[in-house]
């Protein structure tokens, strides 16, 4: 009899006392840190951002082996996936530490970030231009772009605003506030020479101003918004096509963009390519690695024409695909956003993949010659140690949200 009872002690414990044990185990510990986000990660929203990392990381070394090859002082056709490869791995690992962390700090961080990025922006401007822009720092083992950080900065600071007063929303006075606040940041881009970050920014501005419910306000505002972003947007095409001394950067863009026989071997010469990239890709492409228009003929293909070298490999059915896998981060994105746990949290998701909605959306225009050339990256795909780090880390605050989100989990 005492043989048996001393087996049936020395029996393992049941898998709930042992879950149950290292629950209470990592409730300690997160209650250690008041920071600390409790809850379980949105699984699809996470998926499809490892998908789109991986496919983009992908599609970076086929498209930039052969510029690196050339172009890199050393010869070196692995020098540009080297390098994304270790902003890819920081981000990730920077995504899951601010996932789990309470979003609530960000709100607290407010407005030394704005003085921070605020600080960035009047650096860069200051120093040296590169090839005629003000757009980067130089720290030595690598660069930052201070643009890519206003993306997040802007964000933040309107949800916080919307979030402390959403009743005055129907109030001028607010509004314009709100309007100063956008307004600050896309003078600063445009003293930068940077016209793609200040159509985003601004584009960013007043999707944020939509989302915190200015529309429930006033119906005529979301037709308002639309109008004034298109004419802001026409008008200051008009200005920089008329005034070329004003930003001769962007006038080249512009000209280029409306006059099709525009200097075919200069400043249309990447767009021709790119198109002809696309349609040389047909329905299937050319096969993985297989494009003819990186070698040399689409100029960086590992950085705003990405996409057309997408087009060429993968084909119409590929690059689909991944229009699709955005379309559903971002789907899944509105969804969190919709069923977070307070406005501020519902505002900030909602910038965030508004951020990333927009990007897409420039950069495949940018690419098909809808627009001029504004040199606008593709998220997750183009090549660039800030934006991709940025990128990952915004990824990392819509997990922190999910996690209290009231959405079923899966």
């Amino acid at each position: 009899m005492e043989n048996v009872l001393d087996n049936q002690t020395a029996l393992p414990q049941p898998k709930k006392a042992k879950r149950k044990k290292r629950r209470r185990i990592i409730r300690k510990f997160t209650d250690l840190f008041p920071y600390a986000q409790k809850g379980r990660i949105d699984m699809p929203f996470f998926i499809l951002v490892i998908a789109l990392l991986t496919v983009g990381l992908i599609m970076m070394f086929s498209a930039s082996f052969v510029s690196a090859l050339y172009n890199t002082a050393n010869h070196d056709s692995l020098y540009y996936i080297k390098r994304q490869l270790i902003f890819a791995v920081a981000g990730v690992a920077g995504m899951f530490l601010v996932s789990a962390l309470d979003y609530k700090i960000i709100r607290k961080l407010t407005i030394p970030l704005f003085a921070l990025t605020m600080v960035l922006l009047i650096v860069v401007r200051l120093l040296p231009p590169v090839d005629g822009v003000y757009r980067w720092i130089n720290l030595g083992m690598f660069t930052i772009q201070p643009s890519e950080i206003a993306k997040f900065t802007i964000i933040a600071v309107l949800a916080h605003f919307i979030a402390l007063h959403p009743d005055r929303m129907n109030k001028f006075k607010f509004i314009l506030l709100l309007g100063s606040v956008i307004m600050i940041f896309v003078i600063m881009l445009m003293l930068e020479k940077h016209l793609s970050g200040t159509i985003l920014i601004f584009a960013i501005g007043l999707c944020m101003l939509y989302a915190g419910g200015i529309w429930n306000k006033h119906k005529w505002a979301a037709p308002a918004i639309a109008f004034v972003g298109i004419a802001v947007l026409a008008l200051l095409i008009f200005i920089i096509y008329r005034h070329p001394e004003i930003n001769e950067h962007a006038f080249v863009r512009v000209k280029s963009w409306l006059d099709k026989d525009y200097d075919p071997l200069g400043a249309r010469w990447q767009t021709n390519n790119s198109l002809y990239a696309i349609g040389s890709g047909g329905l299937l492409g050319s096969g993985l690695g297989q494009s003819m228009q990186k070698y040399l003929y689409v100029s960086e293909p590992q950085n705003d024409f990405i996409f057309a070298i997408v087009c060429e490999e993968l084909g119409f059915i590929g690059a689909a695909l991944i229009l699709l896998t955005f379309c559903l981060l971002i789907g899944r994105g509105v969804m969190i956003a919709k069923s977070a746990k307070n406005t501020y949290a519902s505002l900030l998701t909602m910038g965030i993949v508004f951020q990333v909605g927009i990007q897409v959306i420039l950069n495949v225009a940018v690419v098909t010659d809808t627009i001029p050339n504004t040199g606008i990256s593709l998220p997750f795909f183009s090549y660039g140690g800030t934006s991709l780090l940025m990128l990952l880390l915004e990824m990392g605050v819509v997990l922190s949200v999910s996690r209290t989100a009231r959405l079923e989990k899966i």
